[in-house]
């Protein structure tokens, strides 16, 4: 390994493992952690992980811990690691080491990460809405979470599949069937496909309620749409073509792109072997005509057998996502599939999960669910219309533009209405997906317009700002950034870091890539969030101790790298968690 090309928490955490490796030859490197010291006193970084290894063999983790820092080497890097309570192995990297690393991450333009040296093939599912219905504003948590994930995989030089499972299979179609033959207005369709499909939905289902006769036409029209009747088949495609361009609407104006988007319907040619096989195994047994999997022995899902055929030879949702499965793993041979969906299916999830490690037990794909909560409204119920309707996405990111839009003509009146038009989006979206990014996605939270907008406070706008201020120095002392970090390379400088606010600056800034693998590895991107926060206040605290345009010389260039650095790393942060942000506000 070049240490010289190497990213200094990289190489840190390569030389522990190395360390850890040589006491503990059957230990798991990837179980080998360095993480951000929470109180400086002890100093930067801090590992942990000896100790768990030692408990698990049951041997004394100090002594463990003895042993491996006998092997540690970290000169140049840091001074002498200490060892502290049981087995906590302490790191305080030298100031050379820090100066370095930020010399290194501006002729590199690495933003202090590097990618993995175990990289993998992931899967991520996310988003997924239902054909014939609008995208509400609860698919913004799985699109927007989904997305962020995938960003900070493939930075990490992951193998990333983004897969949007379509709902466009089901009985819902019947009813929609019935509705477009009889009762379809051409004009609102191309006008508002997903409202004009949402109307009659609505329409037919509730003559379903009162009327049997409908309920059984729209049963029959299902049928001849599972049969391959050409009439219903053409229909079903226009409903799920209509639905694509709608969906795709929002996608562009969320940032979101997916590699695939099979639907549902996909995988229909899949189920009956999926079933046959489950049979073949013992795992699916019949049940009043069903085909039901049990779950003996497992106690948190012996009380809910899972169904995978219906009395009427019908799959279902289990069927079909056991069949997706499966066609992932022949596929794309992933190390990961991640999850991404609310709460309320856990359960789904859990027997999914069971059902593929029994049916496949010699695959080693790790399977996630990625949860999260729900929005709710200041009343604390779930967030929908002063009518009681759900909010949708669409009206949801209208709203958020319009709301950024009079806040720029209030303070900035002259600015041309279309630059204020494209800064009102960058701002109104932004905040609405780091609103819903910061809460610990397992949590509730509450939607809240002036929150989220303001340019205070942990929110979207103020870390936007906050890069406008930096790139507005710049522009103060007549600098191009760009020509002014090309220089600093060009002549080799040396920084001058005299002040423990410029320090306490280059250190948060070392830590980006580490925040970066926790969100990967715990799937949680309010991290990230925080992290940004920490840094734009953190710099703030700089800025006001330590003068940059009223400095000289060697001083001013250090000074005006390290408001450089600090803007690339929050750019690139924000960019991980699909905001954009603008080059002045």
């Amino acid at each position: 390994m070049d240490d010289s090309k190497t990213v200094l928490t990289h190489l840190i955490k390569t030389r522990l493992q190395g360390a850890i490796s040589k006491v503990f030859p059957e230990a798991d490197p990837g179980l080998i952690q360095l993480q951000i010291c929470t109180n400086p006193r002890y100093g930067d970084y801090q590992c942990t992980s000896v100790m768990a290894i030692a408990k698990g063999l049951k041997l004394n983790p100090r002594k463990a811990a003895e042993e491996v820092l006998e092997h540690l080497d970290l000169s140049g890097v840091a001074s002498d690691p200490e060892l502290a309570g049981p087995g906590f192995i302490n790191i305080r990297l030298l100031p050379e080491a820090v100066t370095q690393a930020l010399l290194q991450a501006a002729r590199t333009g690495s933003c202090f990460v590097q990618p993995s040296d175990q990289t993998q093939t992931m899967v991520i599912d996310f988003s997924s809405p239902n054909v014939a219905k609008p995208m509400h504003v609860g698919h913004i948590r799985s699109t927007i979470l989904g997305d962020s994930l995938a960003r900070v995989a493939r930075l990490l030089g992951h193998k990333v599949i983004t897969d949007n499972h379509i709902g466009d299979w089901g009985t819902q179609f019947g009813k929609l069937l019935v509705g477009w033959k009889k009762h379809l207005d051409a004009a609102n369709l191309a006008k508002d496909a997903l409202g004009e499909l949402e109307r009659l939905y609505r329409m037919v289902n509730q003559a379903c309620e009162e009327d049997e006769a409908v309920l059984e036409e729209a049963r029959q029209e299902l049928v001849a749409l599972q049969r391959g009747d050409e009439n219903n088949l053409a229909i079903w495609k226009e409903m799920k073509e209509v639905s694509r361009l709608q969906f795709d609407q929002i996608y562009e104006r969320l940032g979101v792109v997916f590699d695939h988007a099979h639907g549902e319907s996909f995988y229909n040619d899949h189920l009956h072997s999926v079933v046959q096989a489950l049979t073949e195994k013992g795992l699916a047994r019949d049940s009043q005509g069903a085909k039901v999997v049990f779950f003996e022995g497992q106690p948190d899902l012996e009380d809910h057998p899972a169904l995978i055929l219906k009395k009427d030879g019908g799959a279902n949702y289990t069927t079909t996502d056991l069949a997706t499965l499966d066609y992932r793993r022949k596929q794309w041979q992933p190390d990961e599939i991640i999850y991404v969906t609310d709460g309320r299916q856990q359960l789904h999830f859990r027997q999914l999960f069971a059902i593929f490690k029994q049916w496949q037990p010699e695959s080693n794909i790790l399977l996630s669910h990625t949860w999260f909560g729900s929005i709710l409204g200041s009343d604390g119920r779930p967030f929908k219309t002063r009518s009681g309707d759900t909010i949708k996405l669409n009206d949801l990111l209208d709203e958020a533009e319009e709301r950024a839009l009079r806040a720029i003509k209030e303070k900035n009146p002259d600015l041309p209405e279309q630059t204020a038009n494209e800064l009102a989006s960058i701002i109104g979206i932004g905040a609405v997906k780091y609103a819903d990014l910061l809460p610990n996605r397992q949590t509730d939270y509450v939607f809240d317009w002036d929150k989220m907008l303001s340019l205070s406070g942990n929110t979207a706008p103020y870390l936007q700002y906050a890069c406008t201020r930096i790139r507005s120095i710049f522009r103060k002392a007549s600098l191009d950034e760009a020509a002014f970090l090309a220089e600093c390379i060009a002549s080799n400088m040396e920084l001058v870091m005299e002040s423990t606010h410029e320090q306490t600056l280059a250190r948060k800034l070392i830590h980006f890539g580490l925040i970066l693998e926790s969100v990967l590895s715990d799937h949680r991107p309010n991290y990230l969030c925080n992290y940004l926060y920490e840094l734009a206040g953190t710099y703030t605290s700089f800025y006001e101790h330590c003068p940059v345009l009223k400095s000289e010389g060697s001083v001013q260039t250090s000074r005006l790298l390290l408001c450089s650095l600090t803007r690339q790393v929050l750019e690139k942060g924000l960019g991980l968690l699909g905001i954009q942000t603008p080059s002045f506000m």
